[in-house]
């Protein structure tokens, strides 16, 4: 009974934040090494935000683990829940998670969802499309892409799931392994993968390994561990990847063509009860990231600066970071990291960052009442 009022009053409270009032600045101007920014709540009242796309007229899509899907007005207003979105498995780190618009979306109107899914056997990491309605209220035409198998029946950790479209018109998704580490280096597996595809879910024919036998022919790039941030540098067109280690050993990885980075042969990584992962950080044929954290940040979601609204910000990969909870910003010179610098450092966990149409940089909080955060020149 108890439980079922709590449950009763959380979700009337979550209902009442949604009247969000437009974007009000909080904080003083912050003085970082390139910029002084401000600080802006422009959206609140979403339990557990995980992945965003922004909309041609402005407005922001945005992913609620538990499995709503909602879009958020240039004025930072919050809609209802979207209908039509398919059901998740919204348990563990599982959920509804990232959300990319097809690049051609002002004209088909697609959109690509990446979900836990429950199925015969487990769960596993999903691909989805859908078209979203033109009133923008409802997603319509669900259609399963991709299913990460085989499913996996213990444990509900390590689903990955970040989408980008690459240069080459590609999807890429990536998939963690599922806190089973073998996973990751078995290449009839698609756990612990960078995956790329056609936008309808066929398999390119130069995929690395097309061809093999007992080799699943949609990997990319396999031995990753708990992969949540993809982005394509826009300045080089190489596609970066952001991954969780353990206790330390997160990584920053350029992610190439048929290439193995090591999970869990090689790591900077120790175990949570104290002894190293691997007695190697490098072996060979294994491909080295190009930046590592030890101890850990728990790096999620990445977005690289070429925005006009904080020039000092430009050519600058940022990385939302849960523990220690902030934003971390890494000076970049082509495919190589020269800085880091750490941003609203122990403010708040940060499952993603995405830059706007405007320039501005966009930050999703993860937690059960999260916000939308801007930082805006000051």
């Amino acid at each position: 009974m108890w439980d079922h009022l709590r449950a009763m009053i959380r979700r009337t409270l979550l209902a009442l934040t949604l009247l969000a009032a437009p974007a009000a600045a909080q904080d003083a101007p912050i003085t970082s090494e390139r910029a002084t920014f401000r600080v802006t709540t422009f959206a609140q009242g979403l339990e557990h935000p995980w992945g965003a796309a922004f909309l041609p007229d402005g407005s922001l899509l945005v992913t609620e683990r538990p499995g709503r899907l909602r879009r958020i007005g240039t004025d930072g207003r919050v809609s209802p829940p979207l209908a039509g979105v398919p059901q998740v498995e919204a348990a563990g780190q599982g959920g509804l998670l990232d959300i990319a618009l097809a690049p051609d979306f002002a004209r088909t109107r697609e959109v690509f969802l990446c979900q836990a899914a429950a199925v015969e056997g487990g769960a596993l990491t999903r691909l989805v499309s859908a078209r979203l309605s033109p009133a923008g209220d409802a997603l319509t035409g669900i259609r399963r892409v991709l299913d990460a198998t085989p499913a996996q029946a213990s444990g509900r950790l390590h689903y990955g799931c970040r989408i980008v479209f690459g240069r080459d018109g590609h999807l890429y998704l990536s998939t963690g392994e599922r806190n089973e580490r073998a996973r990751a280096q078995r290449l009839d597996d698609l756990a612990g993968k960078v995956i790329r595809l056609t936008r309808d879910g066929r398999v390119p024919a130069d995929n690395p390994f097309v061809g093999q036998q007992g080799v699943r022919p949609e990997i990319w790039s396999y031995g990753h561990r708990h992969p949540q941030g993809l982005a394509v540098n826009p300045w080089t067109g190489s596609l970066w990847e952001a991954e969780f280690g353990p206790r330390g050993g997160d990584e920053i990885n350029v992610i190439r063509r048929g290439e193995n980075y090591g999970w869990p042969v090689v790591s900077h990584g120790r175990e949570y009860w104290g002894p190293r992962i691997s007695r190697d950080t490098s072996a060979p044929n294994i491909a080295d990231p190009i930046h590592v954290w030890v101890p850990s940040v728990s790096p999620s979601g990445i977005a690289f600066y070429d925005g006009a609204a904080l020039p000092g910000w430009q050519r600058s990969l940022f990385v939302a970071a849960l523990n220690t909870p902030g934003l971390v910003r890494l000076s970049t010179d082509g495919d190589r990291v020269t800085g880091e610098e750490r941003l609203l450092w122990g403010k708040a966990r940060l499952r993603n960052v995405l830059v706007g149409p405007d320039g501005r940089v966009y930050l999703l909080t993860d937690a059960p009442d999260g916000a939308v955060l801007r930082l805006d020149p000051a």
